[in-house]
């Protein structure tokens, strides 16, 4: 079954008109996320397994599609870290493919009753677990997120609208071909999950623009994706801007323990919003050269503060911005703090309120830090590397979101879901 198989015309003649585009897709989606919401639990994850399994077959098809786009994104001088996200191999397609049937195994919050009370005039009132409805995806680079998105909008009924970024094209064609071939052998509607088949750019702004039609938007990419959605959109976002993350290494750390973590911190995968990006040494520690020798030696650059540089004279100075900055590359910012309070305040004022983790071997510290740092994640004694929903148990995630209301850190099930009263009564009117 087609996805634009209701549609007037070719995809590449409604792409001309963006707006006309993303209307007839989200009109499209809206009726297929109510035939998804009336689908019972086990039928939407039956679905799903069967998506996985054709992800799992159509794995030649989506690596050869994924060759060309790595080697587009090379020849157009695409940075390490963004090659690092696009590209896909057996492993990562395999694991793409794991996920969507983990999402399947979870529990369903649809339905799930969040709390019932009963009033004086005995009214009975019950706060139940809904979708949001239709959700629009805008993302950059990572092929993963094409089948992480639908599989959780699917699980918990809701019908998602695709926007995947030029660089992986022909990858996410690839992986939602195969998503859909599965889905729809399991009775979802294809319009559930929709690719949009133009890159034009101003088809982002068509979705940032439909309000009435999309009922949530997540970017996933740059800061400058995130910023402009923020900036722009006329329908609720869900969205972090950056994953500058601290680690802060106390006096009472243990070396091995925060040489360990400080390095898969940093250089287990450079190019992910979990990555550490500022390392905090107490100045109390007692092996912090060691640790400072140990990232280089490993191939990270390390720009540091005056105390840090008097450490390796291969420190680079670090200058303000580098405190601000999202590197998602082998570089590291590190500074030398005089305590927890300094620690703290540091975080505060640089920290973009994602994933900030102490090493401490001090339990009242840890519990100050864990308390005082208003970020979404917060860690003692583990690699940041961990700021992610399978990580988390939650089978996937569509974003980790960094501000304050309706769902933050990984944003997975629940996440994607809101709530309705249900009030039973037996005749009462109100005076």
């Amino acid at each position: 079954m087609n996805q634009l198989a209701d549609a007037p015309s070719a995809p590449e003649t409604r792409a001309a008109d963006p707006a006309a585009l993303v209307t007839d897709l989200a009109r499209a989606a809206r009726r297929a996320q109510r035939q998804l919401a009336a689908m019972a639990s086990d039928k939407r994850a039956a679905a799903l397994h069967r998506a996985a399994e054709a992800l799992r077959a159509a794995a030649p098809a989506i690596l050869a599609a994924n060759a060309a786009d790595l080697a587009a994104g090379k020849a157009n001088g695409l940075a390490p870290a963004m090659l690092d996200r696009l590209a896909l191999d057996d492993k990562r397609l395999g694991a793409i493919a794991d996920a969507v049937a983990a999402v399947a195994d979870l529990p369903d919050p649809v339905g799930s009753v969040i709390d019932t009370t009963t009033r004086p005039n005995g009214l009975k009132l019950s706060r139940i677990r809904v979708p949001i409805g239709v959700i629009g995806i805008i993302y950059e680079s990572r092929p993963n997120v094409t089948a992480d998105a639908a599989a959780l909008c699917v699980r918990a009924g809701n019908a998602a609208l695709l926007r995947g970024g030029s660089e992986a094209v022909h990858s996410n064609r690839a992986i939602h071909a195969a998503l859909i071939e599965g889905l729809v052998a399991g009775g979802v509607p294809a319009e559930a999950v929709q690719l949009i088949p133009s890159q034009d750019r101003a088809c982002v702004g068509a979705m940032l623009a439909a309000a009435g039609l999309i009922d949530m938007i997540v970017p996933r990419g740059g800061k400058s994706l995130v910023a402009r959605v923020q900036a722009d959109a006329r329908v609720p976002v869900l969205a972090h801007l950056d994953g500058i993350c601290h680690t802060y290494v106390h006096a009472a750390a243990d070396p091995e323990m925060a040489r360990s973590i400080a390095l898969n911190a940093k250089l287990r995968r450079t190019g992910i919003c979990g990555a550490m990006e500022t390392l905090l040494i107490d100045s109390a520690f007692p092996a912090p050269a060691a640790l400072v020798a140990a990232l280089i030696d490993q191939g990270c650059e390390v720009r540091g503060d005056e105390r840090i540089m008097a450490l390796d004279p291969r420190v680079i100075p670090a200058c303000a911005q580098d405190w601000d900055t999202e590197y998602l590359d082998a570089i590291l910012s590190v500074a030398m703090v005089d305590g927890l309070e300094a620690a703290l305040a540091h975080i505060a004022r640089h920290s973009s309120a994602h994933t900030d983790a102490i090493v401490t071997q001090d339990e009242a510290a840890a519990e100050r830090f864990l308390a005082e740092v208003d970020s979404a994640i917060v860690m003692h004694n583990a690699s940041s590397q961990f700021a992610d929903g399978g990580e988390f148990g939650l089978g996937a995630e569509i974003g980790i979101a960094t501000g304050r209301l309706h769902a933050r850190g990984p944003v997975a099930l629940e996440g994607l879901t809101t709530y309705k009263w249900q009030v039973r009564g037996a005749g009462q009117t109100r005076p």
